[in-house]
């Protein structure tokens, strides 16, 4: 089995089981529903910067495209970590906002970066 297939597997089964326990610990009276609802969302914006800090690993044959990877990846960590932030610290309707605000900045970086490369490279030849 590929390697990045077993970690998102890892990862997804990881959050099941993270919400399982936390909705366990809600029905004992240990968590309240906020805490399960961060703990779950947490997990996923720490999926996020996994995954961002993953993506200039990854091979790419083109310099041009590993560019652009290593910004992606810098990018998404980062919203990623941002993104955890907001959902530990900050009140839940902040943290649904500010939390999705973090992470569609880091996709517009990503996005912003790209185009912006394949024009410089379209206008050289």
């Amino acid at each position: 089995m590929d390697r990045e297939l077993k970690a998102g597997l890892l990862w997804g089964g990881g959050i099941l089981l993270l919400a399982l326990a936390a909705s366990q610990g809600r029905k004992l009276d240990w968590l309240d529903s906020d805490m399960v609802t961060r703990l779950v969302i947490g997990a996923n914006g720490l999926m996020i910067a996994w995954y961002g800090n993953r993506m200039p690993k990854a091979f790419l044959p083109d310099a041009c495209a590993r560019q652009v990877a290593r910004v992606g990846g810098w990018s998404m960590a980062l919203s990623g970590i941002i993104y955890v932030g907001f959902w530990a610290f900050a009140p839940i309707p902040v943290a649904v906002v500010g939390g999705c605000i973090a992470v569609a900045a880091g996709m517009a970086v990503t996005i912003g970066y790209g185009l912006t490369l394949r024009a410089r490279l379209r206008a050289r030849r």
